[in-house]
């Protein structure tokens, strides 16, 4: 038992140690706002993107392709977007706290924190699977949190370019589908690439945790946080455990069951804040649920993994 728990930490307090030393840095003032800012745009549009890219394309696709664990977490953030979006409506929250309790509810940070996580607990090949399921899941957790932060206005502000925009667009999914094409096609990466890129996506997961870590800040900690701990509670709780329960009824087992669990437990995405920004939601109550829920995944993911380990996953 203390030596499952140990290894379990292994795996969770180096992905949170890097978070702890970003904010470290930024509290430090070893770098500035714009700094921060500039190395966040680093990560989003270079970095992870050539990371998730290397690693699909370098990986054999029918290994790491699987429909059903696809489906799985696919179901499970629909099912969570309708049960969040519906608790909110019936507590009659106000029009702009129901759509970000929804959207916080279920997107995740899967980017950032899930890839760490699975890269630490599964290695290259769990790295490879999450980068495929990433590329799937993220159009469809954009589509999730544009509705559910417009249709508590009912109105037609956005265009339906705006949705094409999100989701076409977005340098992660772009990264992930041409992966994908090349991996299925089986094409040869030129050594030359293969070691230039190796060098690259060694920076992608320690600097995105870093950023994560920078962007706390304590203030952010305030406004409704009952209803914080609440959207919280289906982010960190509810989905990760509908999605072992679908996964098992779909007949996924093993690494794959393993990884999309950790994914359906990654805490809100920080883009969850930005679109709350834009789309007219409650910005103090996202970035409150954000900062809960990345505290918090420390402990529950410790406990998943724990459970993982024990059904031999």
């Amino acid at each position: 038992m203390l030596s499952l728990f140990v290894d379990i930490l292994k795996i969770v307090l180096p992905v949170f140690l890097v978070v702890g030393l970003g904010y470290g840095v930024k509290r430090s003032s070893l770098v500035d706002g714009n700094f921060l800012f500039q190395l966040n745009r680093l990560v989003y549009y270079l970095a992870l993107p050539l990371l998730l890219f290397y690693k699909i394309a370098t990986s054999d696709f029918q290994q790491s392709f699987n429909v059903a664990q696809v489906f799985g977490l696919g179901l499970t953030t629909l099912l969570i977007f309708i049960l969040s979006y519906s608790y909110a409506a019936l507590r009659k929250y106000p029009a702009d706290v129901r759509g970000t309790f929804a959207q916080c509810s279920f997107r995740g940070n899967l980017a950032y924190i899930g890839l760490a996580i699975v890269f630490n607990a599964y290695g290259e090949e769990g790295l490879a699977s999450a980068g495929i399921l990433l590329g799937c899941i993220v159009p469809l957790l954009n589509f999730f949190a544009i509705i559910a932060l417009l249709m508590p206005h009912r109105d037609n502000r956005f265009k339906p370019s705006f949705f094409v925009q999100q989701i076409a667009f977005n340098p992660l999914i772009i990264a992930s589908f041409i992966g994908i094409i090349w991996s299925f096609l089986d094409v040869p990466i030129p050594e030359i690439l293969d070691r230039a890129l190796h060098i690259i996506t060694g920076m992608a997961l320690p600097l995105a945790l870093i950023s994560i870590g920078a962007s706390f800040s304590i203030k952010k900690l305030r406004g409704d946080l009952t209803t914080a701990f609440l959207a919280t509670a289906f982010k960190l709780v509810a989905t990760p455990l509908l999605a072992a329960v679908l996964f098992s009824l779909l007949g996924v087992g093993g690494r794959d069951l393993a990884v999309g669990v950790l994914f359906a437990g990654t805490p809100t995405a920080t883009a969850a804040y930005i679109f709350t920004q834009q789309m007219r939601g409650d910005s103090e109550l996202s970035g409150a649920i954000i900062m809960l829920t990345t505290l918090l995944s420390a402990f529950t993911y410790t406990i998943g993994l724990m459970m993982l380990r024990w059904i031999g996953f």
